[in-house]
C-alpha cells in the first residue's frame, strides 16, 4: 500500500469519526434531553441544555471534519484546484463553528472573560438570567 492509499483511508477514517461523533452527539443529547424533561418538566432548561449538547457535538464533529479535509487535500492530492476548495471549505466551517459558539455561550469568545467575570456593565454571569 503506498503512502497516498495510507492517507486516503485514514482520512476517510478521520471523516467517519466526524459524522460518527456529530450522530452520536445529537442521538445522545436528544436522550439526556427527554431525561432530563422527565424528571424535572422545566421546559426552558431541559431546551437550553439540549442546545449547548447539540452545538458542542456540532462543534466537535466540524472541528474533526476539517482535520479530514487537512489530510486529504495535503496528503492525498495537493493541487492548487484542491487547496483553494480546501480553503474555502476550512473558511465555511470556521465560520459556522464561529457562529455556534457564539450561539451556544452567548458572547463573543474573547468577551467571555469579562463577561464571567462580571466586568461588563449590564451583562450577567449566565446566558438567560
Amino acid at each position: 500500500m503506498t503512502f497516498t492509499e495510507t492517507m486516503e483511508h485514514v482520512a476517510t477514517g478521520v471523516e467517519l469519526l466526524g459524522v460518527g461523533v456529530l450522530v452520536v452527539g445529537i442521538a445522545w443529547s436528544g436522550v439526556r434531553a427527554a431525561i432530563g424533561w422527565a424528571q424535572t418538566s422545566d421546559g426552558r432548561r431541559t431546551y437550553a441544555e439540549l442546545r449547548e449538547s447539540i452545538g458542542g457535538s456540532l462543534l466537535l464533529g466540524l472541528e474533526i471534519l476539517v482535520a479530514a479535509d487537512l489530510i486529504k487535500t495535503v496528503a492525498v492530492a495537493p493541487t492548487v484546484d484542491n487547496v483553494l476548495v480546501l480553503g474555502l471549505i476550512v473558511l465555511i466551517r470556521t465560520f459556522l463553528s464561529f457562529s455556534l459558539q457564539i450561539e451556544i455561550e452567548g458572547a463573543l469568545p474573547w468577551r467571555r472573560g469579562r463577561r464571567e467575570a462580571g466586568s461588563i456593565p449590564g451583562a450577567s454571569p449566565t446566558r438567560g438570567s
